[in-house]
């Protein structure tokens, strides 16, 4: 039922324990009776069904927790709607049919510094993880040149941890704003650090490299958040004007909000469209699904992401990953539903369970990236989408 408002009343609320009591299998229609077909809620007992068919698309409380918990594996079915105009849907599902269409692909005559050119600030002292994982995901998502600026007590490490990336001493202002000249995407953020130093090189990179887009993670969302100014007029100051993506956990957004975490969890698409129209900037807010908020108000929603994923120095993969896409050319909302497609695909791939790596993720994304449209297994033409139960 898609008419939910509240809890089920007492008629229907025994209804549905009654069914699932019950020793037989149970299919919801639309969304399970019991959830809110837009927000996801479950404000009271809620129908576990083992399977949920969508007429249509699925609906976007069903992509929404706690109500995909519910919904058991999901499908949209084709039943005669006219064609949608370019306006009609406000989300849109990332599903590997939608990457199929929009991600980049090689030129036959491409080479190193046309198939993407990425600069990695990231890695202060004692976080040399955080670029080395970044770097590695940026190369294995197809960028043909990366370079990773770093304090100089990292060269060594990262060297021989990344040897396919150039080194750049951050601190050497006049060679970090010749290798953010010359990229085609810029990666600020992962364990830079927030101290004035750290601060100072993200603006020299910014200011070297005027319209290049932008993805800003980790440690440049918290500079952002403490700006006096405020995020929205920082992220104006700082970045200027270009395609920008910011990639915040529900703690990080907190904070860009001024907010509590427990405000933004009651409706993340809701923050995440909120902070995208006040700064102009795309907003990939992680979590299960993870969201993406246009200026346009519009909005992605991940399919694929599963709880694997929950592990430090994945959101520097995502990120290293976004920022490779940007530079083949992608623009900046579909670079990060593209960079949630692939990472979740490649944590599928790699099969590993909970004891999934950042490094296995990285290792499979060759491989996702090379993945068709997606299949499923059942026999009819009218089947539009099939996800498995939420994991």
């Amino acid at each position: 039922g898609t008419g939910l408002s509240g809890p089920p009343r007492e008629r229907q609320a025994r209804a549905i324990h009654a069914m699932n009591r019950a020793p037989a299998p149970v299919v919801a229609l639309d969304i399970p009776s019991g959830a809110d077909a837009v927000t996801g809620d479950t404000p009271g007992p809620v129908v576990q069904a083992d399977c949920t068919i969508a007429l249509g698309w699925p609906k976007l409380g069903s992509l929404l927790h706690p109500a995909r918990a519910h919904a058991g594996r999901l499908v949209g079915v084709e039943i005669g709607f006219p064609e949608p105009g370019p306006d009609t849907f406000r989300a849109h599902a990332i599903t590997p049919a939608w990457g199929d269409q929009v991600r980049p692909r090689r030129d036959p005559d491409s080479h190193k510094n046309r198939a993407g050119n990425v600069l990695v600030l990231a890695g202060r002292v004692g976080m040399a993880g955080a670029a080395i994982l970044s770097a590695r995901a940026a190369i294995r998502s197809g960028a043909g040149y990366v370079r990773i600026a770093s304090v100089g007590g990292n060269r060594s490490l990262l060297q021989e941890a990344v040897p396919d990336a150039v080194f750049v001493d951050r601190d050497d202002r006049e060679a970090l704003a010749e290798a953010a000249a010359a990229a085609s995407a810029l990666l600020i953020g992962p364990g830079m650090g927030t101290d004035p130093e750290a601060a100072g090189a993200a603006q020299v990179a910014l200011d070297a490299a005027p319209g290049t887009p932008v993805v800003m993670d980790a440690d440049a969302l918290t500079l952002l958040a403490e700006a006096t100014a405020g995020p929205a007029s920082a992220l104006a100051e700082w970045t200027g004007d270009r395609e920008v993506v910011l990639t915040p956990h529900p703690g990080e957004m907190a904070r860009l909000l001024d907010q509590a975490v427990p405000e933004v969890m009651v409706d993340r698409p809701g923050r995440a469209r909120a902070l995208a129209a006040e700064t102009g900037a795309v907003i990939l807010l992680k979590g299960i699904p993870s969201v993406v908020g246009r200026p346009d108000g519009s909005l992605l929603v991940d399919t694929v992401g599963t709880s694997d994923l929950a592990a430090a120095g994945m959101g520097d993969a995502l990120a290293g990953s976004i920022a490779a896409l940007q530079a083949q050319g992608t623009p900046a909302a579909t670079a990060a539903g593209l960079g949630l497609l692939t990472t979740g695909r490649a944590a599928v791939l790699a099969d590993r369970g909970a004891g999934l790596s950042p490094e296995e993720v990285i290792g499979c994304l060759p491989d996702a990236l090379r993945e068709g449209p997606g299949e499923t297994d059942l026999p009819h033409p009218f089947v539009l989408f099939d996800q498995d139960p939420a994991r």
